[in-house]
């Protein structure tokens, strides 16, 4: 069977990348074993997709490194209407509101809020590790307990910063899924979070996952990022990242890493698995 495959002269660059390129062919089509890893990576995407946030799970994890935490959930019931209607993961659900309306008096520096968005896989496994390199950096910050929400978005991070009198709110919420990345997480930093904010008060750091951007280097982005969101008091298009700047010595950057941006992102928790929208 081996023998009826086309080999491509390009295998030799599959090492440095995780694309599909260079998988030969069998007549018109793919060989039988490349189909069938697309197929899988197909599922898993959309698997990452629907699959629930274990809140529980992620609340134990996180009053492991005595942090206190708040469960909220946005106005989409469920999640056929959470990927329908883009609008509801972007508001509180009444029963949440009134939750966090309680803390308004702890006006803190900042909030981290974890959101399932577009991948609960990525919620699950990444932002508690990202939370234990950035944390010990933010000794001087008074930070809000953190909010796990459920049927996220990213601007609903704008109200849960505007309800708590927040100065910034950091989203930590799963990216739309690609055939090579489930499991990818986004970071979205918002200063003087209000409801009706912009992407382009936003920044970004992508694609948080050990085969893209490190914990390490993630949290080195956001600390730097957050550091000067605080001295200028402003986040999004005036804010630039420089901090590949201050590293000693650079670690060599994944081919598939992410990268932080100063641009306006689109939300990664889009309708569906193929699309993304704020």
């Amino acid at each position: 069977m081996s023998d009826s495959v086309d080999k491509n002269p390009w295998s030799a660059l599959r090492q440095f990348t995780s694309a599909r390129i260079a998988l030969g062919r069998a007549g018109h089509s793919l060989p039988t074993a490349p189909l069938l890893a697309f197929n899988l990576s197909h599922a898993q995407a959309r698997d990452a997709v629907h699959h629930p946030l274990d809140t529980e799970a992620l609340h134990q994890q996180l009053h492991a490194l005595s942090l206190r935490t708040l469960d909220v959930h946005s106005a989409a019931p469920d999640r056929e209407h959470y990927l329908r209607r883009p609008d509801l993961g972007r508001r509180l659900s009444d029963e949440s509101r009134d939750a966090l309306a309680q803390f308004k008096d702890e006006s803190p520096d900042l909030v981290f809020v974890i959101g399932d968005g577009l991948s609960a896989f990525a919620a699950s496994k990444q932002a508690v590790p990202l939370l234990q390199a950035v944390l010990p950096q933010l000794a001087d910050w008074k930070i809000a307990p953190v909010v796990v929400a459920r049927q996220a978005r990213v601007a609903l991070g704008d109200e849960i910063g505007e309800l708590l009198h927040a100065k910034i709110v950091v989203m930590l919420i799963g990216e739309r899924p690609g055939l090579s990345s489930p499991d990818s997480l986004g970071v979205y930093l918002t200063y003087a979070p209000k409801v009706g904010c912009s992407d382009a008060q936003r920044n970004c750091i992508s694609n948080v996952r050990p085969e893209g951007l490190d914990y390490p280097l993630a949290a080195h982005k956001l600390h730097y990022l957050l550091t000067h969101a605080r001295r200028l008091g402003l986040t999004g298009v005036g804010l630039k990242d420089d901090s590949d700047a201050l590293l000693q010595a650079a670690p060599a950057a994944p081919a598939i890493g992410g990268a932080a941006s100063t641009h306006p992102q689109s939300d990664p928790a889009g309708p569906d698995a193929n699309a993304s929208a704020t």
